[in-house]
């Protein structure tokens, strides 16, 4: 009988998806952004896609070397990492910001902090508003549409002028590498859904939340197509599908994630009214990255036979 007892710590059942696995399945999900990007801005788009994605695992590999510690990069985090750094970059961005963009990711909001599992925000969104804040003149300089030099669809709503519902879904217009394409991004989501490696609690609470927001306090009343243009426009989606559900820096509980979702949704809807930026989408989860270890502290549930009612 003794010879059929294994004795071992927890957890006593695994499950078979791997860190590597996930990433591998958000890079698939980030392709059709990848290359509608680089179909709408050209060649300076997958420079930037490889160079920041090099960059960031070189940064790595290099870190790892020097404090001797075990090699990460085989686990496709810095990959994961790299490209949405690069398409949270406009195509002009020149391509050795790009790399101290990667290497900030990496090195400052990751490594420092022990590595996976244990960086306080998102090493993408971290690196963006770090460039926003140091670069903001190169990450500002969207590049020209069609030959004409056009402004993001987020200023230009914010600015009271036209716009095409029809274009910011497919994607043909001014803004980031991965942020123009609503199908693009909405294709790479429902992937990540079909396979399990997010549910729609944060993303669809982040969205729900903010679109609340834009109805009360955006001035245009009930206006679906100006909620539509704010909910297509910028980076709302790439956000909410691919960065906002984060394993490291979400929530770990249901209620926890409803929460985090409703203070990504109204954070974004205060920068994107009242603040002097057209978008918020960086900001708003990077704050809210922060407030993660106090939402799971106020919403895990009393383990059974521990506290209660009195």
């Amino acid at each position: 009988m003794s010879d059929l007892l294994n004795v071992s710590s927890s957890p006593h059942v695994r499950s078979t998806l791997t860190t590597k696995k996930v990433m591998l399945y958000v890079i698939i999900a980030l392709l059709p952004a990848c290359f509608f990007g680089i179909y709408n801005f050209g060649f300076n788009a997958a420079l930037l896609i490889l160079v920041t994605t090099a960059s960031c695992v070189a940064t790595e590999y290099v870190f790892n070397l020097i404090t001797k510690r075990k090699q990460s990069i085989n686990d496709l985090s810095a990959v994961v990492t790299g490209i949405l750094l690069a398409l949270n970059y406009p195509s002009t961005l020149p391509w050795y910001l790009a790399i101290i963009g990667g290497m900030f990711a990496i090195f400052f909001v990751k490594m420092v902090f022990g590595g996976l599992g244990q960086n306080f925000m998102n090493p993408a969104l971290g690196a963006r508003c770090f460039m926003v804040i140091s670069f903001a003149g190169y990450m500002t300089n969207f590049p020209v549409i069609d030959e004409v030099a056009t402004a993001t669809p987020l200023a230009m709503i914010k600015a009271g002028e036209s716009y095409d519902l029809f274009k910011m879904f497919i994607g043909t217009t001014s803004g980031t590498i991965g942020e123009t394409s609503a199908l693009a991004i909405l294709i790479g989501a429902l992937f990540l859904v079909a396979t399990g490696i997010i549910d729609l609690t944060i993303p669809g609470i982040y969205i729900l939340s903010f679109s609340a927001f834009i109805l009360v306090f955006g001035g245009r009343g009930f206006d679906l197509t100006f909620l539509l243009a704010h909910i297509l426009g910028g980076g709302l989606l790439l956000g909410a599908f691919f960065m906002a559900t984060d394993y490291v820096t979400s929530p770990i509980t249901t209620k926890g994630r409803i929460i985090y979702g409703i203070i990504l949704g109204i954070l974004t809807g205060l920068f994107r009214i009242y603040g002097q930026s057209a978008e918020g989408v960086s900001f708003a989860i990077i704050f809210s990255n922060l407030l993660v270890p106090l939402i799971d502290k106020i919403s895990m549930p009393t383990p059974f036979g521990y506290g209660g009612k009195k």
